[in-house]
């Protein structure tokens, strides 16, 4: 039954991804449109009466040649009385991300538990999370009318390796870390990432940070610190793997912002979900070895878990769905809203699903993890938007 609702529901959010939402064009434009409307409210009914079915009209007309005329009109047709103004769509896209990653945590650590926990497979259950999620990504490009596929050459795809790699690495990680500790303990530490950004930014890609992100730092490591002094599940190599997996992520999203400077790279994709199938699958084969390395003397006994244990089968390919799903989704969100409506949404994140899964699962919500966690996500979330409270001194 819980296969089924997760099936169900990866279903929806992707049939949103290949059918309704254009992440480039004019629906990129919704949250950084200058007239700096509310991150919900189409542009395009923004205005009235006569104006308003002259543009649906124009969308119409241009729907057979224009990609972003096609985006405008699938925006246009959503929503109608009460509802006219909302974007209903990315309404449904932050659901879908929150759920996914909610319930992504829960399965994942279920699966990990069912598999012998840290002292099991996790290196065996990140790799098959991607490899599964790769297929459902494959099967969309096989399916008719589901998503184009990508156009990509060989010279592309080597180009995206150490981008694969890192994010294949911030993954399996961060399951090494559930697997040794509590998932709410190892999303705390996971939310330092902009500390582990910042170094790497400023002394590795020559890309200055200001002195008033600096000086969030101390907020953001403080809680982390803080939240972990009466985890009752700590484990040093809980919190060496999500330190591994800010590394891995922070050095993923400077290689990737490399990687999309390659002229005409965006065209021959096509679109973000084909990357990141194509990511995934990359992340997935370079996994391998590492299995192979980790686990491979033991992998028998793997299969024959899996065999005997239904909660092993149904958790190991919800969590896959899950995790290939919510990523998706979550990365077509942000592309739409500004940069103050991603900090809000990712602190949002954060909050609800370390408190949500640390309830489901029974684990420690002692008052001063709850502080730590709060200071450590505030000062995320100040991290975020700092450059926009106080302006950077220019350079000279």
């Amino acid at each position: 039954m819980k296969l089924s609702i997760t099936l169900a529901l990866v279903a929806l959010s992707s049939a949103c991804s290949a059918f309704a939402l254009n992440p480039s064009g004019s629906a990129h434009r919704v949250g950084t449109s200058s007239t700096h409307q509310p991150a919900f409210v189409h542009p395009t009914l923004a205005s009235k009466g006569h104006d308003a079915v002259y543009q649906r009209s124009m969308a119409l007309a241009a729907a057979s040649t224009s990609t972003e005329g096609t985006a405008s009109l699938a925006l246009s047709s959503r929503g109608g009385g009460a509802l006219g103004n909302i974007d209903v769509p990315l309404l449904t896209y932050f659901a879908l991300w929150y759920l996914g990653n909610y319930y992504y945590n829960i399965s994942n650590k279920l699966a990990l538990k069912a598999a012998g926990g840290a002292t099991g497979f996790p290196m065996t259950i990140s790799a098959l999370q991607l490899g599964i999620g790769s297929l459902y990504g494959i099967f969309l490009w096989l399916a008719p009318d589901a998503r184009a596929r990508p156009h990509v050459t060989m010279d592309d795809i080597i180009k995206m390796l150490p981008v694969a790699f890192c994010y294949a690495g911030a993954h399996s990680a961060s399951v090494f870390s559930f697997a040794s500790g509590s998932v709410s303990f190892g999303q705390i530490v996971k939310a330092a990432e902009p500390a582990f950004a910042a170094v790497l930014s400023q002394f590795v890609y020559n890309k200055p940070v200001s002195k008033a992100k600096w000086l969030c730092l101390p907020i953001i490591i403080g809680g982390v610190i803080l939240a972990s002094a009466n985890e009752l599940d700590f484990a040093w190599s809980a919190l060496i793997s999500a330190c591994i997996a800010n590394l891995f992520a922070a050095v993923k999203g400077n290689e990737n912002k490399k990687l999309m400077e390659t002229e005409g790279l965006k065209d021959r994709l096509g679109s973000v979900g084909n990357q990141f199938c194509i990511t995934s699958i990359l992340g997935f084969l370079l996994s391998i070895p590492f299995v192979l390395w980790k686990e491979g003397n033991k992998l028998g006994q793997f299969v024959d878990i899996w065999k005997t244990s239904p909660a092993l089968r149904s958790n190991m390919i919800a969590s896959a769905l899950w995790f290939y799903g919510y990523n998706e989704v979550s990365t077509m969100t942000l592309k739409k809203t500004n940069a103050v409506t991603q900090s809000v949404a990712n602190t949002a994140k954060r909050v609800i699903v370390i408190v949500g899964v640390a309830i489901v699962l029974g684990e420690s919500l002692d008052p001063l993890k709850l502080i730590g966690c709060g200071i450590g996500i505030g000062g995320v979330f100040l991290y975020s938007i700092i450059d926009n409270i106080v302006k950077p001194a220019p350079a000279k």
